[in-house]
């Protein structure tokens, strides 16, 4: 398929954004040497006051593959407390990472139909709302409460084996629908019961499961959970192990 001007310029703001994440790490006399720019060229286009050309925004990205490995962006970053819990503040904030991730995400999916993004709020809010942006799709977030004003839920209980605490997660009826093909998005898979609780709600609304997506799965554990209510085996870019505890 031919690509159309629009195409063209969001490839060329995709460069800047992967440049603006090089430059997270090395300096313009870095960037200078690996791209064979000047620096006040360099400066212009992270600052956002000029586009460059299709043809050297083709050859940005280019040198930002061979430079930025994201799961090892995303390893370094994955820090745990004395008593194993995980800070994904680094991972949930950082708008340019994000974008970066939503845009793998849509490129593996682009040819499955998607209609729906579905999450579960909040964390994994920020990355589910570029990926929907990436495919032009809406968002359906499934929440811990009942809102206001809405008077049809699909409802599903979940407990964590840890604390024995049921739980429940409830979405609004129209925002889920037999016609969807939802892709289930979250950052983190840790014991497997919110994303199996998310399956769920697919299955109460009719939908079809195309997948789902996290960012950075704990341990193994949650393969049995997820497996018990879907034979669709969770994308995940960076797997680490269940952390020892004092």
């Amino acid at each position: 398929m031919k690509a159309t001007h629009l195409d063209e310029i969001y490839n060329r703001i995709r460069a800047i954004d992967m440049l603006k994440i090089l430059k997270k790490r090395y300096t313009y006399e870095h960037l200078a040497k690996l791209t064979n720019l000047p620096i006040t060229v360099l400066n212009r286009y992270v600052k956002g006051h000029v586009l460059p050309s299709a043809e050297r925004a083709n050859e940005l990205m280019k040198i930002f593959k061979k430079k930025f490995d994201v799961k090892k962006e995303i390893s370094e970053r994955i820090k745990f407390d004395k008593n194993g819990y995980f800070d994904n503040t680094n991972l949930v904030t950082d708008v340019l990472l994000l974008k970066l991730i939503a845009n793998l995400v849509a490129i593996k999916y682009q040819n499955q139909k998607i209609t729906k993004i579905l999450t579960v709020a909040t964390d994994g809010i920020p990355l589910s709302t570029f990926i929907a942006g990436e495919l032009g799709v809406n968002l359906a977030l499934a929440k811990k409460s009942r809102e206001a004003g809405v008077s049809k839920f699909y409802e599903v209980d979940y407990s964590h084996r840890t604390t024995g605490v049921i739980q429940t997660l409830y979405i609004p009826k129209n925002e889920l629908t037999a016609k969807d093909r939802i892709l289930i998005v979250d950052d983190i898979i840790r014991s497997g019961v919110t994303q199996s609780a998310l399956v769920k709600l697919v299955n109460k609304a009719g939908g079809e499961l195309v997948g789902i997506f996290a960012v950075v799965s704990i341990g193994g554990t949650w393969k049995k959970e997820i497996k018990s209510v879907t034979d669709r085996a969770p994308e995940i870019l960076v797997n680490v192990k269940e952390p020892e505890t004092s």
